[in-house]
């Protein structure tokens, strides 16, 4: 592997649609190293968080895991061997440059936009969670779009 490739790499997934593409994205960009796939339950208040309806319990965490178990096995390239599954709460905002740090991850990998939503939505949530996480984030950051 040469120096610049990295040896960690992590792809938060929210539950979002063509997250699976920033999951093949890392495998095939990043082949020899250990990836992580991070399973972001977004807290019960936050705006439009899946939790507006569901209670705080460990269900939600286990549902949230399944989906990215099944996000893992959609991507037919992904090297099961070489890809974990994790699950954290919070703002992704927050938990993904916290998690990089904290577990020493070399670069991060998500699908998002970096303007956020457009019109009324894009006023009540403000910037897009890719720039939130490129901003908060001292590892490199690969968003795609």
């Amino acid at each position: 592997m040469a120096d610049s490739d990295p040896d960690r790499v992590l792809v938060p997934t929210l539950g979002r649609p063509r997250e699976d593409e920033a999951l093949a994205y890392a495998c095939e960009t990043f082949p020899d190293a250990d990836i992580t796939l991070l399973a972001v339950v977004t807290p019960l208040d936050a705006p439009l968080s899946e939790g507006g309806v569901l209670e705080r319990d460990e269900a939600r965490t286990a549902a949230t895991r399944e989906s990215a178990t099944e996000l893992l096995e959609s991507v037919a390239d992904a090297p099961s061997d070489r890809v974990r599954i994790e699950t954290a709460e919070g703002r992704p905002g927050t938990v993904v440059p916290r998690y990089a740090s904290d577990e020493e991850i070399d670069h991060v990998v998500l699908y998002g936009s970096m303007t956020g939503s457009a019109g009324f939505f894009r006023r009540f949530l403000g910037r897009g969670i890719a720039a939130t996480v490129v901003e908060r984030t001292s590892e490199p950051v690969t968003v795609l779009e």
